[in-house]
């Protein structure tokens, strides 16, 4: 839960870096939350719930995504593949990636503590 509550504290900062451990585990709770959502949204015909949530979470989720990018040395813009045929599994890849080694142009390696 301390990772999905770091990217809200982050909600719409697009500089620095984020670690595969900090994506992977915000989006992790984020589908968990998404899945339940869409049950009581069956269940009991709540559907605008499920819009406040995806609505509170576009920025944040774009965020982390332009900073996970950032930390593997791509530019945010990369962001943008995703509306091209098979670019959702490039940026699949991507946020597979390891950090890159060091600082880069983007900022502190998010894997060395401050």
């Amino acid at each position: 839960m301390k990772w999905y509550l770091k990217a809200f504290q982050k909600y719409a900062i697009f500089q620095g870096r984020a670690r595969r451990k900090e994506y992977w585990m915000f989006f992790l709770i984020h589908y968990i939350i998404l899945l339940a959502l869409i049950i009581i949204q069956e269940v009991a015909d709540l559907s605008f719930l499920f819009l406040v949530y995806f609505l509170a979470t576009i920025l944040p989720t774009l965020a982390l995504s332009v900073r996970r990018l950032h930390d593997i040395g791509r530019s945010g813009w990369w962001i943008l593949i995703y509306y091209v045929p098979f670019g959702t599994i490039v940026l699949l890849v991507f946020a597979c990636l390891d950090s890159q080694e060091g600082d880069n142009q983007y900022g502190l390696n998010a894997k060395v503590p401050a």
